[in-house]
């Protein structure tokens, strides 16, 4: 069954928020090596109960804290979404050697995020 297992966090200002998020609560936040700017979050210990997740820079409006999904495969989702009544908000996105995601709106106009792990993902 498919379980959220990542937040997504969005911020005006990530320094700012990295901080903030460090002195609040202890989370260790580091800039991610990868392609794009991105700060990974681990929020506890691998066998704590509880969510990691990512931060990055907002670059639209409406864009705040998004749960995802992980899936065997965004293409079968994408299709059950869609019939379910659901919409696809960004359609199927690459993260080279990592995975593959989508944005979603759930009947509700909930935003959420399917992730599919890939490490041939291009």
């Amino acid at each position: 069954m498919p379980r959220i297992s990542y937040l997504d966090f969005s911020a005006e200002d990530p320094e700012r928020a990295v901080n903030f998020y460090n002195k609040i609560f202890g989370w260790q936040i580091n800039k991610w090596a990868g392609p794009m700017e991105y700060w990974e979050i681990k929020t506890g210990e691998p066998n704590e109960l509880g969510i990691d997740g990512g931060l990055s820079k907002r670059d639209k409006i409406g864009q705040w804290i998004t749960p995802f999904i992980n899936v065997s495969s965004v293409d079968q989702y994408t299709a059950k979404i869609e019939a379910g009544g659901g919409k696809i908000i960004q359609s199927k996105t690459a993260i080279p050697g990592i995975g593959y995601t989508i944005l979603f709106k759930d009947t509700e106009s909930n935003t959420m995020g399917l992730f599919e792990e890939n490490k041939n993902a291009k």
